[in-house]
């Protein structure tokens, strides 16, 4: 008996390749980067490419925007989202682009929630205890059973208008609705406004200048695919807690625990983070940092926050004083003015205008702490420290003083004094002082 034997061919197995597309990012200085990155690229991949690209240091801020030029709106795109995702809603003649730049409000409310949701705006379910604290409001917000009502006064601009009208919304589960007689709750007086699963939520960048809306805190949901501005459903708060606090609702309300595991990505592994434990979390390089001692024959860790704190300003002081020192046409050294070493820090911005310095650290988010230092425009002798807190962005005249034939800078009529921008910064990022609150966030125009 023989055995005929047959030659299997089997089809060749091609590599999977995954596509790249070419997308360009800006930063605040309008330099831009041309990235070539996968198809399935999140917001979070481009912001840590970007990062290590750049050297910089990491803190969980860094965050990827969408401007879209022609509506002047813009939106910080969630961690999670797909960037081409993002990119293949705009039209093909829009000249729209992608920001890379710190937001600190992203996850702000996860750490200091009473600051968004202030009482009056909310309601929550009959069987629910109306003594429920701010980080049980936001496990609520979580939670697929129950989720508590925002509701207040909103201007929305009517559908093919010009007009605005000004009516009493409430944010529900099932999405946004009006009512039609007064602050009536009753179904029969609700109508449906909008929901958000097939929309993106923005911020109006211009004000009142584009859409004609009667304040300044103007927001909108685009439609995905949309055709242009005639889908837009338009809407303005009186201020600016009202609109921080409808957008915030609205965010949770779409993307629910997604919006935690975002936040808590960074944090994942390390100890303490248990799921809903809401508490404001340090920064990785932040828990890795130490002072040492160096003076010695052998190196040794300081311990005393005390000696840390004197050892820290006298490095300072050290610094200055070689920082000073610059080199004449001639190589010999030459003292540099007090009016000038400021000039090369990341906080200080040269000849920026009032409404360009409320511009920036709007981008920046409007978290307490939010700073930076700027010429004034209306006597050129002086500074204005311009700082974001209670969601408001004041502005500090730092006044100079002449004592003794020496120049000293001052917030407080003469009461504190420093010998430079740099000192009185260093020293209110320790000391509240004469502000509402310290100095935090330094706003930065990076470039690309």
């Amino acid at each position: 008996m023989s055995l005929s034997s047959r030659r299997v061919t089997l089809p060749a197995v091609m590599p999977i390749t995954l596509q790249k597309r070419v997308i360009k990012v800006y930063s605040e200085d309008d330099t831009s980067k041309a990235l070539e990155v996968p198809t399935d690229i999140t917001a979070r991949d481009v912001c840590q490419l970007l990062i290590l690209k750049n050297h910089y240091i990491d803190d969980h801020n860094w965050t990827l925007f969408e401007h879209l030029t022609h509506t002047g709106l813009g939106r910080a795109i969630e961690d999670h989202e797909l960037v081409m995702e993002v990119q293949s809603n705009w039209g093909m003649q829009e000249e729209n682009k992608f920001y890379f730049r710190k937001y600190y409000a992203k996850y702000e409310f996860f750490k200091n929630p009473v600051s968004f949701f202030p009482d009056h705006m909310l309601s929550f379910p009959n069987e629910t205890n109306a003594a429920i604290s701010h980080s049980g409001i936001l496990q609520m917000f979580l939670s697929s059973s129950t989720y508590p009502e925002i509701h207040g006064y909103l201007h929305a601009k009517e559908q093919g208008k010009k007009s605005w009208k000004k009516l009493f919304f409430l944010l529900r589960r099932s999405g946004l609705y009006f009512s039609t007689k007064g602050t009536s709750k009753e179904p029969r007086h609700l109508q449906f406004f909008c929901e958000f699963s097939n929309s993106d939520m923005y911020m109006s960048l211009t004000g009142k200048k584009i859409s004609g809306a009667p304040t300044n805190y103007g927001f909108c949901f685009k439609p995905n695919k949309s055709g242009g501005t005639r889908d837009l459903k338009q809407l303005c708060a009186d201020d600016e807690q009202s609109r921080t606090c409808w957008m915030t609702a609205i965010r949770l309300l779409k993307y629910g625990m997604q919006l935690y595991q975002n936040y808590m990505q960074p944090y994942q592994g390390r100890s303490g983070c248990s799921p809903l434990n809401i508490t404001p979390m340090r920064s990785i390089s932040e828990n890795s940092l130490v002072a040492m001692d160096f003076s010695g024959h052998r190196s040794r860790i300081i311990e005393n926050p005390m000696e840390v704190l004197s050892v820290a300003v006298e490095e300072g002081l050290a610094w200055r004083r070689r920082g000073c020192l610059r080199l004449n046409s001639h190589g010999s050294p030459i003292a540099m003015s007090n009016m000038a070493i400021h000039r090369s820090q990341s906080w200080f911005h040269h000849k920026i205008s009032r409404d360009e310095a409320q511009r920036l650290i709007l981008q920046h988010g409007l978290v307490d702490g939010v700073f930076l230092v700027r010429d004034s425009q209306s006597n050129p002798k002086t500074f204005v420290l311009s700082l974001s807190h209670g969601l408001k962005i004041k502005h500090f005249q730092i006044v100079p003083l002449e004592d003794d034939g020496k120049l000293f800078y001052t917030l407080d009529d003469g009461q504190t004094r420093f010998t430079d921008l740099i000192q009185l910064v260093e020293f209110y990022q320790l000391n509240k002082g004469v502000l509402p609150c310290k100095l935090k966030h330094y706003c930065a125009r990076i470039a690309l």
